[in-house]
């Protein structure tokens, strides 16, 4: 059993994740690897400052870090972990759903053994 105090960080992890702005950043960053706020604001279809304060608490929280190109800064996950659990989230909410998931689908086994990433759109959160 795993020791009370990573418990307790987990479930702050997951309130961190509990956010359908938070989770569609991940997504993008697993996709893309590395942007900047103003190109996920675009993706994620939300205003930059928005963007920007999500990304923030994702930060503080080690979720994603920076790094700065002249004045622009560029956001990439921290490591694969976050974007592992948001992708096990999507997969059970696709169980939630009834029927067989996408993921269970022959074809998409191909493609998420040659991608390993779902592909970020509005039905997948």
């Amino acid at each position: 059993m795993p020791e009370s105090d990573f418990v307790e960080l987990a479930v702050e992890i997951f309130g961190m994740l509990a956010d359908a702005t938070r989770v569609r950043l991940i997504l993008a960053l697993r996709e893309a690897g590395e942007l900047s706020v103003n190109d996920l604001a675009e993706m994620v279809d939300k205003a930059p400052p928005s963007v920007s304060q999500h990304l923030a608490k994702l930060r503080l929280a080690r979720i994603v870090s920076t790094r700065q190109d002249g004045t622009r800064v560029f956001y990439r996950l921290e490591n694969e972990h976050a974007s592992q659990l948001v992708r096990d989230a999507i997969f059970q909410a696709e169980h939630s759903l009834g029927g067989t998931p996408r993921h269970h689908h022959p074809e998409a086994a191909t493609v998420e053994t040659a991608s390993a990433e779902p592909r970020l759109q509005s039905a997948d959160v």
